[in-house]
């Protein structure tokens, strides 16, 4: 018994009006797993650009005035490796900076970028310490602050580490509540296939007394656990852009600090996570309905 596509449509529709409240309560849990997920994958990219140049224990940066001669870059460099309390720097060149500017404000600000050019841009030298302690800190911030042809040492303070860390605790607390909303999404599949199946029993035994095949009874109801993964994915994803919205127009504002300044995501990075959150909700509903319907409907 061939399959036809307005047979499919009609079933996975009655199945989906005769269940609307598992149907409505599995659309919901998806819709928060989706956003729950999407919103700590935003906020972990948003750190990461808003505290990029902070990255592998880098504690301060050492900015050169831009006219500085290359000998006065020498003697900074010489003085950073000489230095017992410095573990490792790395010197970034005009082109360097350039290219890490045109990274943070190329989404935000790309009025700004057209009208810079490298050369009126600081070189640096990004510097890990032996120890983060903040009197180490201090005491190189200081030293290297009086440095010939240095325009000014910028350190990490303890704000960006505290926001790095709570980041971290954050997506790890985010990520195991999504799995667990993704588990009851799945058993919500579940039991609305099962009551889905009850209620039709004797539609499926005629079904099988005339020649239906198994794909022709499982289909309908597959498909009901994957429609209810699209509405609830394109929801969750609707919340997901709300929320990237709100961090551009509001957490990405002058803080006082200019902890937040970077702390938008770019657009291509925002679609390329709904994507793949669209994708994962779909394939991981599929697979729920596939081991429903191969567990309660026996053909």
């Amino acid at each position: 018994m061939a399959l036809k596509v307005d047979y499919v449509v009609k079933e996975t529709g009655r199945n989906l009006v005769r269940n609307p409240l598992l149907s409505m309560a599995t659309i919901v849990v998806v819709v928060v797993a989706v956003a729950l997920v999407g919103g700590s994958l935003l906020l972990r990219q948003g750190v990461s650009n808003a505290t990029s140049r902070w990255q592998g224990g880098i504690e301060f940066i050492v900015y050169m005035n831009p006219n500085a001669s290359p000998e006065q870059v020498d003697a900074v460099s010489r003085a950073l490796d000489e230095s017992p309390q410095v573990e490792s720097h790395v010197y970034l060149d005009k082109d360097a900076a350039f290219a890490e500017f045109q990274e943070l404000l190329s989404e935000d600000q790309p009025e700004l970028v057209d009208l810079v050019t490298p050369d009126v841009l600081p070189t640096s030298f990004r510097v890990k310490p032996v120890t983060p302690e903040s009197e180490v800190v201090d005491a190189l911030v200081q030293q290297f602050g009086e440095q010939s042809g240095v325009y000014k040492v910028v350190a990490a303070t303890d704000v960006i580490r505290k926001i790095q860390r709570i980041s971290n605790l954050m997506s790890v607390g985010i990520a195991l509540v999504a799995i667990v909303l993704t588990s009851a999404a799945m058993l919500f599949i579940g039991f609305t296939i099962q009551t889905a199946v009850f209620s039709r029993r004797r539609e499926i035994e005629v079904m099988k007394l005339v020649g239906a095949t198994n794909w022709f009874v499982r289909v309908p109801f597959m498909l009901e656990g994957v429609v209810q993964g699209i509405v609830g994915a394109m929801l969750g994803i609707l919340a997901v852009f709300g929320l990237d919205r709100f961090l551009d127009t509001v957490v990405a504002g002058d803080d006082g600090l200019g902890i937040l300044t970077n702390f938008s995501v770019a657009s291509a990075d925002v679609v390329a996570t709904s994507l793949a959150l669209f994708l994962g909700a779909v394939i991981i509903t599929a697979i729920a309905s596939m081991v429903a319907v191969s567990f309660y409907v026996k053909v």
